[in-house]
């Protein structure tokens, strides 16, 4: 029987708060320490309830812009003309994907549609224990791929001792685990904690399943990888019976200036798995793979997503691509991205605390450090960074290994008028700080 209760409009913050932690229970997480209660997007934009405009730095989900009218539109369309499973046959399912695997190389064949990213992931690792007959995963000690217990058992664990999974240290230069050598060797004693951890499975008698890497490495704060790295890797990988499992979630659909961030960093995965931005907002994820992998998975499993592979997804998901394609945004990344990143570095050399500016396209990564000797990460700092550059209008989070790093990840259909309104407020925050 219904309980009849109604809930009162919310007159302030306070009370959104309260409501929220009792309907979702205490702890669940939210950004800033005085959160935003927003109630509209626009491209780049979001609004709240007053009114006030924020810049997006950090939303990768809408990749071409906050309600986008050609989303808007195949997802209305779509929605008042039908929708199903993936049990029935559908032309707009099967030229979605059809188009989707084209931009992919040429050994990738075949695709599971998803909903999240978590479940791509899932997907994949499942998918490589069915083809390899192996149980043991290789990633990095910064790493995070998802929520299930099979994924989340990657998350920024110790290098060793956790079931079925040996991490390594994640290939960086500004931090690197060998100081003062060539970048050659450098990247060989990376690739030294890759063979040690194949080497431990073996010893352990736990048979080798794969890698699985973030192409640009975001979760660990997007560093700078020693030149090389991931397909040596990806060799040393295969060469011990695993497959090389790369994770676009983040990294693609143009993120980086390229379709894909294997193709920066001169890597050929097995499988590949793509997420968030894929249906700008709709719930759209996806697994593609040689078809040799696809039909192991496929004949060891019966998996099955009521609302993955629908025509609903599939009309969303064409509308990005035709946004992104039709819109040349790849060449927009490419002029914007690296105007912003100038603009902090030449920022960067009067502030000591931004030790490290890096990144590829519209993805980059300000480093934030207590001292630019040492490179101490100060976490603290670029929390208080974030909430400061809040109240001035742009929204971006820290993260990253040491949650030090400052995230900057806007939707593609950012120009170089909205990095330097970022610029302007950036350099405000600095002064505030240093006043």
């Amino acid at each position: 029987m219904f309980s009849g209760r109604y809930v009162r409009a919310v007159t302030s913050l306070e009370d959104l708060i309260a409501r929220r932690d009792r309907l979702f229970g205490k702890g669940a997480q939210i950004f800033y320490e005085r959160p935003l209660h927003l109630v509209r997007g626009e491209g780049v934009w979001l609004f709240d309830t007053d009114g006030r405009r924020y810049l997006d730095m950090y939303n990768n989900v809408p990749v071409v812009g906050h309600c986008n009218p050609r989303v808007v539109e195949a997802m209305s369309r779509q929605a008042a003309t039908h929708t199903t499973h993936s049990r029935y046959l559908s032309e707009t399912v099967l030229d979605y994907v059809e188009r989707l695997l084209a931009l992919h190389h040429e050994q990738i064949e075949n695709i599971v549609v998803t909903c999240t990213g978590t479940e791509a992931n899932e997907v994949a690792m499942l998918m490589a224990r069915a083809a390899t007959g192996g149980r043991g995963f290789i990633c990095t000690d910064g790493t995070y791929h998802g929520n299930s217990a099979l994924v989340g058992s990657l998350t920024r664990g110790p290098l060793r001792g956790r079931p079925d999974v040996n991490a390594i240290p994640f290939p960086q230069r500004y931090r690197p685990i060998v100081e003062g050598v060539t970048d050659e060797e450098l990247c060989d004693a990376y690739l030294r904690e890759v063979q040690r951890a194949i080497d431990d499975f073996a010893a352990e008698g736990v048979p080798l399943a794969g890698v699985i890497f973030c192409s640009l490495l975001a979760n660990e704060g997007l560093p700078d990888v020693p030149a090389g790295f991931l397909p040596r890797a990806a060799a040393m990988v295969r060469a011990a019976g695993g497959v090389v499992i790369m994770d676009e979630v983040q990294s693609g659909f143009c993120r980086s200036g390229r379709w894909w961030g294997y193709e920066v960093m001169g890597v050929v995965p097995d499988i590949v798995t793509m997420g968030k931005p894929m249906g700008n907002g709709m719930p759209l994820a996806a697994c593609a793979a040689r078809a040799d992998l696809v039909a192991s998975f496929r004949s060891s499993t019966r998996y099955f997503n009521t609302f993955a592979a629908s025509p609903l997804q599939a009309a969303v998901g064409t509308a990005v691509l035709d946004e992104i394609e039709s819109r040349d945004l790849a060449a927009s990344v490419n002029d914007v991205g690296p105007y912003l990143m100038q603009r902090l570095r030449e920022m960067a050399c009067d502030v000591p605390p931004m030790g490290d500016v890096r990144g590829s396209g519209l993805f980059i990564a300000v480093d934030w450090v207590v001292d630019r000797a040492t490179r101490e990460p100060d976490p603290v700092g670029a929390a208080r960074v974030a909430n400061l550059l809040k109240d001035r209008g742009v929204l971006l989070s820290n993260a990253g290994r040491h949650q030090n790093v400052i995230k900057v990840r806007p939707p593609l259909v950012f120009e170089r008028e909205h990095a330097d309104l970022f610029v302007e407020a950036f350099a405000d925050v600095v002064s505030a700080l240093n006043g």
